[in-house]
């Protein structure tokens, strides 16, 4: 996703998958704990939906909407994690496995380690 986009104006655009289909309306966004970048979008799927979490890379904005690039069935079956304010370790390792990502380096230890 591009990095110059602030995570709020995110919020309230429609999201579609890979093949066009609308998956719902962004309801939150998640930040990397460590850069701060936006890592995960909360969408809500419908109106009495849940909210399914999608990966914002390798997601693409275009024309005011989030496209993201996988199919409505995986994202419908995505873990259903509630929306709070930070996801856990856990709960982001849960999210790489369903979407098959690759999982974040871990950071380096310092000098005095």
């Amino acid at each position: 996703m591009q990095s110059d986009i602030d995570p709020r104006s995110l919020i309230g655009r429609r999201a579609y998958d890979r093949d066009g289909t609308r998956i719902g309306t962004v309801d939150e966004v998640y930040l990397d704990d460590a850069t701060g970048a936006p890592r995960w979008a909360a969408v809500r799927t419908g109106l009495f939906g849940r909210d399914a979490f999608v990966p914002l890379e390798p997601s693409v904005l275009e024309n005011d909407t989030l496209r993201v690039p996988y199919a409505h069935t995986l994202i419908k079956q995505a873990p259903d994690l509630g929306v709070a304010r930070h996801l856990s370790p856990t709960q982001e390792l849960l999210l790489h496995h369903h979407y098959n990502l690759p999982l974040p380096a871990s950071p380096s230890p310092g000098p005095d380690a």
